[in-house]
């Protein structure tokens, strides 16, 4: 009887034990499913739209191609319709990292508060906007533009509109009344100064990076169209991440993402192209706080 009850309680035993090491095993390959899924997650960058969209589209690839070789995580361009949407996106944290103008970054770290504005160009700490019109139109000056039709880029864009505006209104001229009629909104640089060269706007402002390029490879006729107007400068565009970007990929991501940054563009013509600019420099959340006092002041943001 003792024999027959040992047998029973060690075959019980047996049993847990291999019930435990099953369980065990089952909760193991969880966490190894968890930790597949976290190594698989992509990083998304974002960049707003104030350019021509294929030409947008090479040089943010080229982008995520640098960053997914030197941070060995899969990296991926989601293009964004409007300004807005890219900052929706980057508030609901499904963009990890985007190029944002000036306003923009605002925007998005007013929403995600421990966002960080990390990276810029050389350029951007001196930024500047031009104001363009048609050659013979008699427009010279700021306040030549009184009773003239007008138009900025997107009501989002720091240099199609923000400062444009602010300088606007420092000489007296209030771009809702002024203007003969309402300003329009072009939602793009490139588009603005197209709509200038066509004689549909007597005038427009823009930002001077996108506007150089564009007389450097002949896509803007300069015998139609002159600068009469370049702003003071101000800080603009930077590269702005993402406050969950450490809990998803790592407390080491924020850093490489950073560095690889830093070292672009690299070899690639695509990036330097777009950008402008042959290096990127270190930028802190203060620089930016000029846009946001400017962007209160105009009621553009709260």
């Amino acid at each position: 009887m003792k024999k027959r009850l040992s047998g029973i309680i060690l075959f019980m035993l047996v049993f847990l034990l291999a019930a435990c090491g099953q369980t065990e095993e089952k909760s193991t390959d969880s966490n190894e499913e968890k930790e597949d899924t976290k190594t698989e997650e992509v990083f998304k960058i974002g960049a707003i739209p104030d350019q021509n969209a294929s030409f947008l589209q090479s040089g943010m690839d080229a982008v995520a191609k640098q960053l997914s070789e030197e941070t060995g995580m899969k990296v991926e361009f989601v293009p964004s319709v409007d300004y807005a949407a890219l900052v929706t996106g980057f508030q609901r944290g499904e963009i990890h990292l985007a190029w944002f103008g000036g306003l923009t970054s605002v925007q998005a770290r007013n929403l995600v508060p421990d966002a960080e504005s990390i990276v810029q160009r050389p350029r951007d700490a001196e930024f500047k906007s031009v104001f363009i019109t048609q050659e013979g139109s008699g427009i010279n000056t700021l306040a030549d533009l009184k009773g003239k039709s007008f138009t900025f880029g997107s009501e989002s864009s720091t240099s199609g509109h923000l400062m444009p505006r602010f300088f606007l209104a420092e000489e007296g001229i209030d771009a809702s009344t002024d203007f003969n009629g309402k300003p329009n909104f072009s939602g793009s640089h490139d588009t603005t100064y197209k709509l200038i060269e066509s004689g549909s706007f007597q005038a427009g402002a823009l930002n001077i990076s996108v506007w150089e390029a564009a007389v450097k490879e002949g896509k803007v006729d300069t015998n139609k169209v002159k600068v009469f107007y370049t702003t003071p400068d101000y800080y603009d565009y930077n590269w702005t991440i993402n406050s969950n970007v450490e809990e998803v990929f790592g407390e080491d991501a924020k850093q490489k993402v950073k560095d690889s940054l830093l070292s672009m563009p690299g070899d690639s013509k695509e990036i330097a192209d777009l950008f402008q600019t042959d290096k990127f420099i270190e930028t802190t959340n203060d620089n930016y706080k000029k846009i946001e006092k400017v962007a209160k002041e105009l009621e553009i943001i709260k």
